[in-house]
């Protein structure tokens, strides 16, 4: 992934994280509360704009430090762990498929990840 889709893909997921959690709050709170899934929904939106902001973080890291390698990973794991955690608990959510949530660690666990790999990369690569 390129610096510019890196941060574009950050600030639009984080645009949808302020959309999605709006709609959550708005739109499906009667649905949400019925099914005992508010806190769900929202730790999805967390964990969405949590890693949003680190996407952008990763892009503004690359832009300071062009020469330092395994960015692009921490970007990567970071759009994996969004796509898997937050899109298995919204499935979760609005269609009640139980076994989603069986596939939210798998996002959880790129989301550490990245965080790990952003560590390794900051630590061998800043003076």
């Amino acid at each position: 992934m390129s610096i510019k889709t890196i941060l574009l893909l950050g600030a639009l997921i984080s645009g949808l994280g302020v959309m999605i959690g709006a709609f959550g709050a708005h739109g499906l709170a009667k649905m949400l509360t019925e099914s005992g899934r508010t806190a769900t929904f929202e730790t999805a939106v967390k964990y969405q704009m949590y890693h949003a902001l680190g996407l952008l973080l990763v892009g503004i890291l690359m832009t300071q430090f062009p020469g330092a390698t395994g960015l692009k990973l921490s970007g990567l794991c970071f759009l994996i762990g969004i796509l898997i955690f937050s899109g298995s608990l919204y499935i979760l959510c609005l269609t009640g498929i139980k076994w989603m949530g069986a596939i939210t660690p798998i996002g959880g666990l790129f989301m550490i990840g990245g965080w790990l790999n952003l560590v390794w990369v900051l630590a061998k690569n800043l003076p």
